[in-house]
């Protein structure tokens, strides 16, 4: 259990932190993406930038290009003159072009003939990867729901069904023809697939309210609980056999990882769903996990949370296992604050104030904008890049976002 003994948020302190996360977001964290990230010769984004936005690398991810479009397509209908926002006409101007400047370059090279999206591309938009990823889907997929409506653009709209339906047919071979396991003889399922499918869901039923999304949501989210929980510990695993009868592969490097920072972001999706829909016994589930998950992955000698585990405590496969990264503590703030959102337990009260100090010590770069992605086990930063490959803008932007919207909410109920 954590050490501090803080019990609660009150309203003080959430519209303090209310105040943080907005603050950061607006005059920190978006800026340094509009400053240093547009490719206003081809299209698209840079994301391989250095501490200050300095451009070292020019291909482009096409997940990261997505999920930006996504990012400035969100603030642009979360602030829309219609919902009453008064940010400055001008700001969304700006958020829109941004966000086309992604869609279209997507549109143009993103994706190979059947409509599936490559990974890497030039900076020119030429493919560099084969359509692998079966997340380079699911990105465009949100992307251009939330941009279509942002511009009102049709062909957004039918891009994002379009995309939507491909990935159901890609579900049960995610990679397909890019597969590296030998089908047959070791065959797992990822937690990723389900999870990220949940979202998406969710994602594209608030900005295309006539496709029928609730059933797809539900059989995702039994799926999740039957075939990943595991009962003797309580923790999610990253990957589980298709076979039930092969308990043999559980006892491998990849049937016995977890993630934790995976697991919590599964969780909080999940909450998600069960707040929107009334589901409060699924709100319970995903806590008591969630408990469970932040005890198992919080290095307890020098804190923050691990990125990969074993769930019998063996070696990892993974030689990065212990080093602290920025999405994982992102996702975990956000799921510590709506789970004490909805359940007012002191616990989650006691490690978001926890998570929260580790978090803001160490990722936040206050000088230059964003935050720090990669932090060695002692929380020493590891790697001086803002984005890379992996890291766009994203989880950060995202994260902040929700985080004011849900300490608005708890400041709002604690009057």
């Amino acid at each position: 259990m954590c050490n501090t003994t803080t019990t609660t948020i009150t309203q003080e302190q959430a519209l303090q932190w209310q105040k943080l996360y907005s603050d950061t977001l607006y005059k920190n964290v978006i800026p340094f993406w509009i400053n240093h990230s547009l490719d206003k010769e081809n299209g698209g984004y840079f994301t391989c930038l250095e501490t200050d936005g300095t451009v070292f690398d020019t291909d482009k991810f096409s997940w990261l290009q997505a999920r930006q479009v996504w990012m400035f397509s969100k603030l642009y209908n979360l602030h829309n003159k219609s919902t009453g926002s008064t940010v400055d006409q001008k700001v969304l101007d700006e958020w829109l072009h941004v966000a086309k400047l992604g869609a279209d370059f997507l549109l143009e090279h993103g994706h190979d003939e059947q409509g599936y999206f490559y990974f890497s591309l030039t900076k020119e938009g030429n493919p560099i990867t084969q359509p692998h990823s079966i997340f380079s889907d699911c990105f465009a997929s949100m992307a251009f729901a939330q941009y279509a409506k942002a511009s009102g653009e049709e062909w957004a709209r039918e891009w994002a069904i379009k995309t939507f339906e491909n990935i159901e047919k890609r579900k049960e071979n995610p990679k397909g023809v890019y597969n590296k396991a030998f089908i047959g003889t070791r065959s797992f399922y990822s937690l990723a697939v389900p999870m990220i499918d949940v979202n998406l869901c969710m994602e594209l039923a608030e900005v295309l309210p006539d496709l029928n999304v609730d059933d797809r949501i539900r059989r995702n989210i039994d799926f999740i609980f039957e075939k990943f929980l595991d009962a003797k510990t309580g923790l999610l695993r990253e990957n589980v056999p298709v076979d039930p009868n092969d308990q043999a592969s559980l006892n491998t490097f990849e049937g016995r990882l977890i993630n934790p920072g995976h697991t919590i972001e599964c969780l909080w999706f999940i909450m998600d769903v069960a707040n929107k829909k009334n589901m409060s016994h699924l709100i319970d589930k995903c806590c008591d996990i969630l408990l469970t998950t932040l005890e198992f992955g919080w290095d307890k000698e020098y804190n923050g949370f691990f990125y990969f585990l074993d769930i019998d405590n063996k070696p990892p496969q993974q030689l990065e296992w212990d080093q602290k990264l920025w999405w994982v503590h992102i996702e975990t703030l956000i799921a510590l604050a709506q789970a004490f959102m909805l359940t007012k337990r002191p616990e989650f009260a006691q490690w978001y104030h926890k998570v929260h100090e580790y978090t803001w010590s160490h990722f936040h770069d206050e000088n230059h904008g964003e935050w720090f992605g990669y932090l060695n086990r002692r929380g020493e930063v590891l790697l001086q890049l803002k984005g890379g490959k992996w890291k766009g803008c994203f989880h950060v932007p995202r994260g902040m976002l929700y985080l004011a919207e849900i300490f608005g909410r708890i400041a709002a109920v604690s009057e």
